[in-house]
This record gives C-alpha cells, structure tokens and sequence, in this order.
C-alpha cells in the first residue's frame, strides 16, 4: 500500500506538512524532490492546448477551492478520524 504525504527539505531533513494516522514508526519511505511551481505537463501526455482547456474548465472552482471552508480537506485523514 503506498500512502502520498506533503513535506518540505530543509537543513538536510524532510519535514512532513501532514501526518499519515495508519503509519508505524520506523516505516520505509521513498522521498520525490519536486521542483516548486515547475511542472512539466509534456511528460504528463498533456500539451499546451489541453492545459488551456483544463485550466479554463478548472477555473470556476478557484473561488470554491481557496475558500477557507476548505482547509478541513487539508488533513482530511485526521478530520475523518475525529467524526
């Protein structure tokens, strides 16, 4: 089972912005550096054309999105876990 976090590399360390509930302590990871605010669509099968389209079509969820109802999906594993 692969389980994706979110963390930053900072002074020789990775610090996870959020915490998986089901991992054990000592669990084997695999660290994927992303290089912030560049990516690259052509290795993802998308051309610029498509990326207009998607990002025209994705647009009218910007207001819903970065809304501050929607911080709870955040850490939607921790939020679940509280109901």
């Amino acid at each position: 089972m692969l389980t994706r976090v979110t963390g930053v590399y900072r002074n020789g360390q990775v610090e996870l912005t959020e915490h998986p509930s089901n991992m054990i302590e000592g669990a084997r990871v695999i660290v994927t550096f992303v290089q912030a605010d560049k990516i690259d669509l052509a290795t993802q099968g998308i051309d610029r054309t498509q990326a207009e389209v998607l990002r025209a079509n994705l647009a009218t969820f910007a207001e819903d999105w970065d809304s501050p109802e929607m911080s709870i999906y955040d850490n939607y594993d921790a939020a679940k876990a509280d109901l």
